[in-house]
């Protein structure tokens, strides 16, 4: 009986293991959009950030792992992930934006249909892919998927619900302080801290919330939807 209640005892006291899991072919998720980002920004091609873990991404991660000098066996593991992202694999793959859930058809479609217009210059007063300001790019993406949502940053941003930084899910709009007082500028938010957004200084590309410039000037987000 000492005996049974000393092993259960030592068994307690052993480490658990965290529940990792893995990235692979066949698997959807935001999670997967945010990796596929990272691939693009590293120059790998994988066609258009979908969150859908295809052929593509399998031989962009195979190429990425090889040139880390990881085995190029074209999973995303914890060693690939911390390369690739920086970060520690999330558990149980709820890190990004899982309560709205990227299965959704409109939020997938939102963010793919973003990145179609990746390097489209900006211009000031743009609205079409032949050039885009800020709120001109947010707004066109919108009304692709049948939804309207005023032309500016600043009323884009006091016409929807507020979201705190910490609840922000992927298809929120981002808004920062600029050219003038108040929510001058926009994105679209795509999860792991990062946005879409047309900028003065880069035309349409992905850009970080924890860039020193960004975080500065963070005013809020909002949700359409």
């Amino acid at each position: 009986m000492c005996f049974l209640v000393l092993v259960s005892f030592v068994i307690l006291l052993l480490p658990t293991q965290k529940a990792h899991a893995a990235f692979r072919q066949g698997d959807e998720s935001v999670e997967i959009a945010a990796i596929q980002q990272k691939l693009v920004l590293a120059g790998y091609d994988i066609g258009i950030p979908d969150g859908v873990y295809g052929a593509q991404t399998v031989a962009a991660i195979k190429k990425y792992q090889a040139s880390q000098g990881l085995t190029a066996d074209g999973i995303v593991g914890e060693e690939t992930y911390y390369a690739l992202m920086g970060t520690e694999l999330p558990r149980g793959r709820s890190e990004y934006g899982v309560s709205r859930g990227f299965g959704s058809s409109l939020v997938r479609s939102l963010i793919s249909t973003a990145f179609k217009y990746m390097g489209v210059p900006y211009v000031w007063g743009g609205a079409n892919p032949w050039g885009f300001d800020c709120s001109g790019f947010t707004q066109y993406v919108f009304a692709k998927m049948g939804i309207s949502i005023p032309r500016t940053a600043d009323v884009q941003y006091y016409d929807n619900p507020k979201v705190s930084m910490s609840d922000l899910q992927p298809g929120d709009l981002v808004f920062f302080q600029t050219y003038e007082s108040g929510p001058s500028h926009c994105g679209i938010y795509l999860g792991g801290g990062e946005f879409i957004h047309a900028a003065s200084s880069t035309g349409v590309a992905v850009a970080s919330l924890s860039n020193s410039y960004w975080s500065s000037r963070y005013w809020g987000a909002s949700r359409v939807f």
